[in-house]
């Protein structure tokens, strides 16, 4: 099956977790073994955001507050390649086709952002596009999608199903933003519903969710 695995900074980076990392690294090369074609796209976290209201304090502008974004994401994304060994492409590819042209080579594509103004929601929605993805598995800080942003309304349910039209009902923001954090960036929503794409958002902090919902097993939340 190809599969693209979205692994959120706010699990692994937001403070960075050497302990989570190797994890991945041991589920995604268990995957490997299992034949599926793997991309993951690593986001930055907290250490992206904290660097973003740096460059924002200096005066620069969002194109390169991103750029700044998508180096530390890109450094997340080298950390848990090189944790792989043998099985990782080789190389951190810095756009979708050089990722889709790295995984027909038959490693794990790893791999952070691409541009400003796009983030590793879009990045992940539109590689699961490029390369024909059966299912794209978000794997973040909540254990599911919720009919609010559960940090902030304490009565909001979590849902087991919806639609992607559902979804892009729930978003708080409407549109890109550097270092925008919801459940979904509302490009990549836009993305995945043109095509359909099966999309699974489970709790990242345990590992096993992402090899749960790959199986099949009912875990997080089902959009489609």
């Amino acid at each position: 099956m190809k599969v693209v695995i979205r692994v959120g900074g706010a699990v692994v980076a937001s403070p960075p977790s050497p302990r989570l990392l190797s994890q991945y690294a041991k589920l995604l090369k268990d995957l490997k073994e299992q034949r599926h074609e793997l991309v993951v796209v690593v986001g930055g976290g907290t250490a992206a955001r904290s660097l973003i209201e740096t460059a924002k304090q200096m005066g620069l502008g969002e194109p390169e507050q991103d750029a700044v974004a998508i180096s530390v994401t890109r450094l997340f994304a080298q950390l848990l390649a090189l944790k792989l060994d043998g099985y990782a492409a080789r190389g951190i590819p810095t756009s979708v086709d050089e990722a889709a042209d790295l995984l027909r080579e038959g490693g794990i594509v790893v791999m952070g952002g691409v541009k400003p103004g796009m983030t590793t929601d879009a990045v992940a929605a539109m590689i699961a596009d490029r390369i024909g993805a059966e299912l794209l598995v978000k794997a973040t800080d909540q254990d599911g999608v919720y009919t609010k942003d559960p940090r902030k309304h304490p009565e909001a349910r979590k849902l087991d199903t919806l639609s992607f039209d559902e979804l892009s009902r729930l978003l708080e923001e409407g549109k890109h933003k550097a270092g925008i954090h919801q459940v979904f960036d509302p490009e990549a929503v836009r993305i995945l519903q043109k095509r359909r794409t099966k999309t699974v958002v489970v709790n990242g902090f345990e590992p096993n969710n992402v090899a749960l919902a790959i199986r099949g097993v009912k875990v997080g939340t089902l959009i489609r």
